[in-house]
């Protein structure tokens, strides 16, 4: 599931992604990009409207949209993000709702609990 190799191309994959996400009844595919020693990286797509629903924030992590617009929302606050922006996940329950198709590389530091 997930490839360590050097080179990938994330617009390649963002468009396989969007494609299954578009077939799936969830909306929504990913695919782990990296996985090392200290770092993982994982690419997820959702089909607009869909959201994913509040879950715990891993200990250190940023949020990179490549495509399309999503909010990111936690108890106390709603982010709107689009393709370019980058984002540290604040460090508690929160939910992602796309606001249209949408691809965005999840990255989480592995070496702190």
């Amino acid at each position: 599931m997930t490839d360590n190799s050097l080179t990938q191309n994330l617009g390649e994959l963002t468009e396989e992604l969007l494609t299954k996400a578009r077939g799936a009844n969830s909306g929504r595919a990913a695919h782990g990009v990296y996985s090392g020693r200290y770092l993982k990286q994982a690419l997820l797509t959702l089909t607009a409207g869909t959201t994913m629903a509040e879950h715990d924030s891993p200990p250190e992590a940023t949020l990179q949209v490549l495509r399309g617009s999503l909010a990111l929302s936690s108890a106390e606050e709603t982010w709107d993000l689009s393709a370019g922006d980058l984002m540290t996940i604040p460090p508690e329950r929160h939910s992602v709702h796309a606001h249209e198709d949408s691809a965005f590389l999840l990255t989480i530091r592995t070496d702190v609990s």
